[in-house]
């Protein structure tokens, strides 16, 4: 004995083990609505889960890249900082050898 289900309640709601849907007789046979096929609406339907089970690690991924960006723009930072103070304590070392080897010549 096969179970059949209506319209209203179906055997199953799986697209693959629904059976395909066929053309009336009342139809005419090259009339304007083809036979249903399920394989494309299920390939579209699966592609698009998986893009969405996707989105979350594409915006992790992205949101890392933005702060490795951040880190780098403030560690460059931070070394011109660094840099520029060594320039200037260099300056001040170099001026007072200077003068000192000022005042040891004049003596």
């Amino acid at each position: 004995m096969t179970i059949v289900g209506t319209i209203d309640r179906p055997f199953t709601h799986d697209p693959q083990k629904q059976a395909p849907m066929t053309s009336s007789t009342s139809e005419p046979s090259g009339s304007a609505t083809p036979a249903v096929t399920t394989t494309g609406a299920n390939d579209s339907r699966q592609n698009r889960t998986r893009e969405m089970q996707l989105i979350p690690e594409a915006m992790a991924r992205a949101h890392m890249d933005d702060r490795r960006r951040e880190a780098d723009a403030e560690r460059r930072a931070l070394r011109l900082v660094a840099a520029r103070r060594m320039q200037r304590r260099a300056e001040r070392v170099s001026l007072r050898a200077r003068r000192a080897l000022a005042i040891a010549v004049m003596q």
